[in-house]
């Protein structure tokens, strides 16, 4: 058994913040870019579009209604024309893309996930996942999502999972794509996640977690791992300090910055690494790799005790309602009228 050498790429950049538009065509660039230099996979961080909202870290909710409209706004649909281009991105250039979004909903225009899509190298869209639980100060902006996501892409450059952010944190998140065979797994972070104040003690150090608990992943499953963080730029900065906040800019300013970096089977660190510069890391996995650690512990083989531990993963899509058609309806008068109304409930009542 041979396994893929595959070529990766991620981008550790910023977004046009809070503007859809111009932040899937900074995608459909970097994506072009990606390709030109031989990468098969191009992944972008938590919530790419339109942006992370540190605004929710930043004041109490009662001041971020009008940045949550902007969320609503600038949030898009899985099958809208935004993604579309994303996937014609894909498509074109024969690569695989992982991209973290803000999604909306057709259902409840104030509903959005933080959401990840993982598209095909001809444009298909092979997994949409919904971040399973908002993290802290994200209850305020995103709803919880469900497990229907929680899968792992089959591809020629090998067995492809992500998870965002604080699903990281979660052993049974990982542990659900780690028994699917994963090879590669995404990790999709934001540039700062602001906890204290300034003077108040050590803020979140989102280089250290983020780097303890993707290498615990690759570790543990095996697998590749990419740790693709977002970028911060000054524009950013500059949209989240235009009320003249002292006290937020020097948050945002002391608040540690994610890195960008890879990881081969055993947590180590490979490739490029990117933290306070903006642009795209590369690293080459050699899937074959992922075989020998697994003689110390497979986790998802001979190192459980599935005698012990029965693990259970509900992928059900969630919907706000279930809905019976009309024609069963409508047929539900006529059948009471020929069999009888005891005989109806009877057959109802066992149904």
């Amino acid at each position: 058994m041979t396994l893929p050498i595959v070529n990766v790429a991620a981008a550790h950049a910023a977004p046009v913040y809070m503007n859809a538009a111009a932040t899937v065509a900074k995608a459909v660039s970097f994506i072009d870019e990606a390709a030109r230099h031989g990468a098969e996979l191009v992944v972008f961080p938590e919530s790419f579009i339109p942006g992370f909202p540190v605004w929710a870290a930043l004041w109490a909710p009662i001041y971020n209604h009008e940045w949550f409209h902007r969320m609503v706004n600038n949030s898009i649909r899985i099958d809208g024309p935004e993604m579309a281009q994303i996937r014609a991105a894909a498509r074109r250039n024969g690569v695989f893309v992982s991209i973290g979004f803000s999604e909306s909903s057709d259902v409840s225009v104030g509903c959005i996930w933080n959401s990840n899509a993982m598209i095909g190298d001809d444009g298909a869209l092979l997994n949409h996942h919904r971040k399973l639980v908002p993290t802290f100060y994200e209850k305020m902006v995103w709803a919880p999502g469900d497990g229907h996501g929680l899968r792992v892409s089959d591809t020629r450059i090998g067995k492809i999972g992500a998870l965002i952010c604080g699903e990281n944190t979660n052993p049974l998140a990982r542990y659900a794509l780690a028994a699917q065979g994963e090879q590669i797994h995404i990790s999709a972070w934001p540039a700062i996640w602001p906890t204290r104040l300034p003077g108040s003690g050590q803020n979140f150090d989102n280089l250290a977690a983020n780097r303890i608990r993707a290498g615990g992943h690759s570790f543990e499953a095996k697998a590749f791992g990419i740790l693709n963080a977002g970028y911060m730029d000054s524009a950013m900065i500059e949209a989240l300090c235009e009320s003249g906040d002292a006290q937020a800019r020097e948050v945002i300013e002391r608040t540690p910055r994610a890195a960008t970096q890879f990881l081969d089977p055993t947590g180590a660190v490979i490739g490029d690494m990117l933290q306070h510069d903006e642009g795209l890391a590369y690293a080459t996995f050699d899937l074959n790799a992922c075989i020998e650690p697994k003689q110390f512990h497979d986790i998802v083989g001979y190192y459980n005790r599935f005698d012990v531990f029965d693990v259970r993963i509900d992928r059900r899509r969630l919907t706000p309602a279930t809905f019976t058609s009309d024609s069963v309806g409508a047929a539900r008068p006529a059948a009471r009228e020929a069999v009888g109304e005891a005989a109806y409930e009877y057959e109802e009542a066992v149904r």
